[in-house]
């Protein structure tokens, strides 16, 4: 499975190393090419997984704001619910990244 922006490769894993998490495809941070994401001021934190970090994504052609989030500290209960641990794994907003 690939995520790209813009025809730029964004990040890249095997079908089996990505985690589905209500319906988003996550990639492991170490899946992501270097230097694509910056860190966003947008505070969020979803009731039943916790805190999440977003992060802008950068290509090419500009910057996708907010386009990449992750829950460095997912809730317990929501590593359960999801049946895998997505600690620091990767979701990209569907209007903004392209995943397939």
């Amino acid at each position: 499975m690939k995520a790209s922006v813009d025809g730029m490769l964004v990040a890249e894993a095997p079908d089996d190393r990505i985690i589905v998490v209500e319906g988003t495809a996550t990639f492991r941070l170490t899946r992501l090419i270097i230097g694509v994401l910056q860190a966003s001021p947008t505070p969020y934190t979803c009731p039943w997984k916790g805190q999440a970090r977003y992060y802008d994504v950068l290509s090419t052609t500009g910057k996708c704001p907010d386009a990449a989030w992750c829950y460095p500290a997912p809730k317990h209960s929501a590593i359960d619910a999801v049946g895998h641990d997505f600690t620091s794994y990767v979701a990209f907003d569907a209007q903004q990244i392209t995943v397939a």
